[in-house]
């Protein structure tokens, strides 16, 4: 490897005579390299390679010059002769360390008295080969000069930063350099145990620091090139292993080094593969401390994200403004956020436990903000719904307490108040956006046809829209049977409109909605079509909205003037989470099954038994039950070792319920043949109904008593419990069996924890616990900005976000005020991705 300090020294050599003629030949090659950096190191910046381009032009002018700089001529050819055997991570240093010697060499020809500039990390100094010139580790004290204006700057004005490198950047989402400096590390390495060769423990994660000794190179019995380069201190030695021919040009001997990895064994000694390694004459970015490792893809590379995150942080980190008020920092012992970027990538301090507590720090204030952001946008989101008029219905309660009357069953305690709290926001001067959710069979309609009957009493319409129309028919029968025993002159009327109906039926429903001669329409979408008018539409209901898309709950507010919003759903969500899905909605929950419910008894039942629990379906069937079979797959897959449903139905069918009628129900099914399935099993036409995870939010059916679940271990406790809830409907006991393949760890929990418990709530939380909340926040469709840090199962860390955010917004809603300026657009861009509305 060359010496660039003899460079400096030696160039004097080329005379003044002939360098402008060197100078040109040296600049052709400068110039090459630098498209080959843009081009991402593909040696394709000169017809016939980097090597040979660069090595014609040396010839050139080799033979005008003599001595140290003929030597500096030759090191630089030999730099690069084997540019094209190497992987692109090599040829970027290989071209970083040759622009460097070549500004140079051209700087000496051309008659000019060259400096050796600081080392930057865009461009590493190449190694000092002396052991008695090496220096101890550097610490950074002044970085470079600002060369960004703008976060919002292109990655291209980085070093190093081509159209090759910008492409591989962009497919980790980073095109400028904000997005760089917030692609915040997945996961770190800690190679700050700093140990001596002599005290190294086989499998411990350590760092050396050491002087090479010996380079070698030799073939493994695959053929590949093993470099074996022995580094020595003080206390012994031993051998770093790569399996890349550039590290011998990398590391000659005298090199002082740091050495990070897990110590492993080699033909019985002690050895280090494919270590992270540093020059000592570098400021260390990957070893001898907390590393980072970031998301990569093909031909990206941790060394170099690393070296680019850090030159984007030395030269833009003075442009990010600190966003969060002083009062909110202090309220929050929160770090600024300058502190907070720089520390989440490269946390340092004067020892490693002050290193991870900083890193610590790090991410409590960067996932504060997530949180906040979030919060702010979706409170917003409320205030700027409720800021427009809404109907301030008049609750008649003598009205709403005749229908509780009425009713078969006494409401719960849970229904009562979440009923109380429906009420209360009709009778506001603001429109309501509310979240009602509960259990299956936690007495949800019963609510909302009590809040409906409210707004039908004052002179509204209500509408409930429903995703499938079976669930919509099911609406429509429930609705009728509650509103069955009330006197007539408060007894609403009720329609139905769906894609599947007639013309003429659904012309006369669009008539009777739009001159007010139907009080409640239960539908599907065909709620919001065009042709779908209401005469005074005050209360809507969203029936399970995490299937309806963002156009289609805001077509059917549309239907109104600013109409009461009603959400449900039966899917349990932690009070944490559902803070953070639903913070633009105010949450009431049902949180107890009516009385004399019946549990459903759940067995955990061994993949070898399964026999046993077919025999048991056949039972029940016998009884005149029908049961429920549930796959986790639609077809075989070739790297999914589980039980498909369409090759079950067909082996149940011939093998082993040859005798008995059965279903099938998955979804690639057209919606039309679905609802034919389950209308066939709701009315008794099919004894066992085998399917995929689309049974999970269904129609009733009272009859069903089982619910068999194969490869219970690969769904999440939510879905399990959801399937559950789909037999327990009638008079008879009803069952769940859970049939696991091979249950281990969390898979074990999860089905011991359905065992154990019937309350979705406590499952759900569970479930939060073990799995993330991944599963929750896909079923929101309106979708919420990717979080890169935050818990959302650290509830106090949710609610305080939440306070300060409502603390923020009662001060100024609209965050307009001079020190919320910040703020507001650092609001406005982390929304800006997402397509989002109150519902």
């Amino acid at each position: 490897m060359v010496d660039t300090r003899s460079i400096v020294a030696n160039t004097s050599d080329m005379t003044i005579q002939d360098g402008r003629q060197r100078t040109g030949a040296l600049v052709q090659i400068q110039k090459v390299l630098e498209l080959e950096a843009r081009k991402g190191y593909s040696d394709s910046s000169a017809t016939n390679g980097v090597t040979r381009f660069a090595g014609e032009r040396i010839a050139q002018v080799m033979g005008e010059v003599e001595g140290d700089a003929r030597r500096t001529l030759q090191d630089l050819d030999a730099l690069l002769a084997s540019y094209r055997d190497l992987d692109p991570e090599a040829r970027e240093r290989v071209v970083a360390e040759s622009l460097s010697l070549l500004r140079y060499a051209i700087s000496a020809s051309s008659n000019a008295s060259p400096s050796r500039p600081a080392p930057s990390r865009a461009e590493p100094p190449p190694p000092q080969p002396k052991p008695a010139a090496a220096k101890a580790p550097a610490t950074r004290k002044a970085k470079p000069q600002p060369m960004v204006g703008s976060l919002s700057d292109s990655v291209l004005l980085l070093p190093m930063v081509g159209d090759g490198r910008a492409r591989q950047l962009g497919q980790v989402g980073v095109r400028t350099i904000r997005d760089l400096i917030y692609l915040f590390p997945r996961r770190y390495v800690d190679y700050s145990n700093l140990e001596k060769i002599g005290s190294l423990l086989f499998g411990q994660m350590s760092t050396i620091q050491g002087v090479v000794q010996s380079v070698s190179s030799s073939r493994t019995r695959t053929g590949k090139e093993m470099i074996d380069v022995v580094v020595q201190d003080e206390t012994g030695w031993i051998h770093a292993i790569w399996f890349n021919p550039y590290i011998q040009r990398q590391l000659p001997e005298g090199t002082r080094v740091s050495l990070s990895g897990r110590v492993e064994q080699l033909r019985g000694t002690l050895c280090l593969k494919s270590p992270e390694w540093e020059v000592l004459s570098q400021d260390t970015l990957h070893t001898g401390r907390i590393a980072p490792v970031y998301p990569l893809t093909k031909g990206l590379y941790q060394k170099t994200l690393r070296t680019l995150v850090r030159t984007a942080l030395d030269r833009s980190l003075h442009l990010v403004e600190e966003h969060l008020p002083p009062e909110t920092l202090q309220r929050a012992a929160l770090i600024e956020v300058r502190e907070a970027i720089e520390w989440i990538h490269f946390p340092e301090g004067d020892t490693p436990d002050e290193a991870r507590r900083r890193l610590g720090e790090a991410r409590k204030r960067l996932a504060f903000d997530e949180l906040l952001l979030m919060q702010l946008g979706l409170l917003q989101q409320k205030l700027d719904w409720q800021g427009g008029p809404g109907n301030e219905i008049a609750v008649d309660r003598e009205v709403v307490q005749a229908f509780v009357r009425s009713l078969p069953f006494a409401l719960t305690s849970a229904q009562n108040r979440a009923l109380g709290e429906i009420l209360r926001d009709m009778a506001s001067p603001m429109p309501m956006t509310r979240l009602l959710q509960g259990d299956v069979g936690s007495g949800k309609t019963a609510v909302a046809a009590a809040a409906a009957l409210a707004a039908i009493n004052d002179g509204y319409q209500a509408a409930i829209m429903a995703p499938t129309e079976l669930l919509a028919e099911q609406h429509l029968r429930s609705l009728i049977d509650l509103f069955a025993n009330l006197p007539d002159n408060i007894r609403p009327s009720v329609g139905l409109i769906t894609g599947s109906m007639n013309a003429a039926a659904r012309r006369e429903v669009y008539s009777l909605a739009s001159d007010g001669g139907l009080d409640l329409v239960v539908g599907t979408q065909a709620l919001i079509q065009e042709s779908m008018t209401f005469s005074r539409l005050g209360f809507a209901v969203v029936d399970e909205q995490h299937r309806f898309g963002v156009d289609q709950r805001s077509a059917l507010r549309d239907k109104g003037t600013n109409p009461d919003v009603l959400v449900m759903t039966a899917t349990p969500i932690p009070r944490s989470l559902a803070l953070t899905i639903h913070g633009d909605l105010d949450v009431s929950t049902l949180d107890e099954l009516p009385p004399g419910r019946q549990p459903i008894e759940t067995r955990w039942i061994p993949s070898r038994q399964s026999r046993n629990a077919y025999a048991f379906v056949r039972d029940e069937i016998a009884k005149g039950r029908q049961a429920f079979i549930v796959f986790p797959l639609v077809e075989e897959s070739e790297t999914i070792d589980a039980k498909s449903a369409v090759a079950e139905h067909e082996r149940l069918s011939r093998d082993v319920f040859p005798d008995l009628r059965l279903g099938l129900l998955h979804g690639r099914m057209r919606p039309a043949d679905k609802d034919e399935v389950m209308l066939s099993f709701r009315d008794g036409e099919i004894d066992v109904l085998v399917s995929t995870s689309v049974v999970e939010v269904g129609i009733d059916v009272p009859n069903a008593t089982v619910m068999l679940i194969e490869g219970a271990e690969r769904f999440g406790l939510a879905q399990l419990h959801q399937f559950r809830g789909r037999v327990g409907r009638g008079a008879e006991k009803s069952y769940c069996l859970l049939v696991s393949n091979d249950a281990a760890g969390d898979g074990r929990t999860r089905l011991q924890a359905m065992v154990d418990s019937q309350d979705g709530f406590r499952l759900a939380q569970i479930d939060l616990d073990l799995r993330g909340p991944g599963d929750f926040l896909g079923k929101r469709q309106s979708g919420l900005p990717e979080l890169s840090l935050a818990d959302f199962s650290d509830v106090r860390d949710l609610e305080r976000a939440r306070n300060e955010a409502q603390e923020l917004l009662a001060e100024d809603p609209d965050l307009e005020l001079p020190q919320h300026r910040v703020l507001a657009a650092r609001v406005n861009a982390f929304w800006s991705h997402v397509v989002t509305e109150v519902s």
